[in-house]
């Protein structure tokens, strides 16, 4: 039944490796599990409610997409915007909505989603991206991917002169760090299978040995997912005029964060065909239908996670993956205590961090597929890079991308090499850098 589901063979891989791939994509992504409780709460959200909502619409999301695509793809509430709608939507700092009409503007905005991705704009605009603007989305994302596990390990910091900086290496959470990254490269220069998986459990028990974290039980019940479900409530948008630009962010972060994940995950996982990703508008409609459903659950946009890549990284090449990173997602809400010592410490997090860092440069390997020589190429693939981790954002590399692309290519007189759509979304995203967004 696995096999015709999922074509396991056709992948060229099996039942544990998919099972090896979904453990380790779970406890890569556990720390949203805590960390969306925590900045819904700021909006008056009940913590534990929003907690079942992110494990449930996780789960229900990514068995979505497995089923409809067989790509071994994760989704989840999406950081960044969770903080857009505690701090800014939801605060009476920022617009002063309750959190039951950011709810339902955010279940606007998964609609639009929805019908944009049925009539196929999105994906039109997914293979719009010329093959070097792909690739440097893919590297992009890993060097992303990196930035954010060298935070969470505490080897890079903030600092008010330089923005960043190298944290105190003598320091436990970073030894412990350190310590995870050689576990995991150690095993996978010995091709050990799972290597990441077997990392990120030695430097779990290393974390318990020297108490950076503890040990607070394996079981608990779920707690009530009632406060949140189903309590959103549509603003008047005609009468508040404000609230149509507060749509269109959440459309435009979660439309491009998409396309850009989408676009690494199908290059590291083997999926594209001839630069394409074949089952991209399932993909995107699944993206927008489960922000959709999360906001009826009680959380913010859902959307596919660039953590997937450690999956991937595992050898997961179907939704068979998938499946099981949802089945352990519905299974913590019973073993919450448990969890919480892999996914609980957010921002510093030593366990988690060194994955990420060794998965970051595992999707370094597309820079060869850049033509460094064309400056039209390559320098359009350098700010995509290079933007990404740098201002934090996909959307944003995206956006320095199609930009200096279009402008290069015209100015060039080689304006007819990229698809007319590419020069819509330059202008696109220049109104919303003139326009504040």
């Amino acid at each position: 039944m696995l096999e015709k589901l999922f074509e396991l063979k056709n992948h060229n891989t099996s039942v544990r490796r998919e099972l090896v791939a979904g453990f380790t994509n779970f406890m890569t992504i556990s720390y949203i599990i805590f960390v969306q409780p925590n900045f819904l709460s700021a909006a008056g959200m009940n913590p534990g409610a929003v907690m079942v909502a992110t494990c449930v619409s996780s789960a229900i999301a990514t068995f979505l997409m497995a089923f409809l695509t067989n790509y071994p793809v994760v989704l989840a509430p999406g950081m960044g915007l969770n903080a857009y709608f505690a701090f800014e939507v939801c605060s009476n700092s920022g617009l002063g909505l309750s959190w039951q009409e950011g709810l339902g503007i955010v279940f606007i905005a998964g609609m639009l989603f929805l019908i944009l991705s049925f009539v196929g704009i999105r994906e039109a605009v997914m293979n719009a991206l010329p093959a070097s603007l792909q690739n440097a989305i893919a590297i992009g994302i890993g060097l992303f991917i990196a930035f954010i596990g060298l935070q969470m390990s505490g080897i890079i910091t903030k600092d008010p002169a330089t923005f960043i900086t190298r944290g105190e290496l003598d320091s436990k959470h970073i030894l412990l760090s350190l310590f995870g990254i050689a576990v995991i490269l150690a095993l996978m220069a010995r091709k050990v299978r799972g290597a990441i998986l077997i990392g990120i459990l030695i430097t779990t028990g290393a974390n318990l040995v020297f108490g950076f974290v503890s040990y607070e039980g394996i079981a608990a019940l779920p707690p009530d997912p009632t406060p949140t479900l189903f309590k959103l409530q549509f603003p008047n948008i005609f009468a508040k005029l404000d609230l149509i630009p507060v749509i269109f962010v959440f459309f435009a972060i979660d439309m491009f964060d998409s396309i850009g994940t989408l676009t690494a995950i199908g290059y590291r996982a083997e999926l594209m065909e001839a630069g394409k990703l074949a089952k991209a508008r399932r993909a995107l409609m699944v993206d927008a239908a489960s922000t959709a459903g999360g906001a009826c659950l009680g959380t913010s946009t859902v959307t596919c996670y660039i953590e997937s890549a450690t999956g991937i990284a595992e050898g997961g090449r179907t939704g068979l993956t998938a499946v099981f990173t949802g089945i352990f997602m519905l299974g913590s809400l019973l073993f919450i205590p448990l969890i919480k010592i892999i996914g609980g410490g957010y921002p510093i997090n030593p366990i988690i961090g060194p994955a990420l860092i060794v998965v970051g440069g595992l999707m370094l390997r597309n820079i060869i597929q850049i033509d460094w020589e064309d400056i039209t190429e390559s320098i359009p693939a350098f700010l995509t890079m290079i933007m990404m981790p740098l201002s934090f954002s996909i959307t944003d590399g995206i956006g320095f991308g199609v930009i200096s692309l279009a402008f290069l290519k015209l100015v060039t007189g080689r304006s007819k090499e990229i698809h007319p759509i590419i020069y819509y979304f330059a202008l696109f995203f220049i109104a919303c850098y003139i326009g504040g967004l």
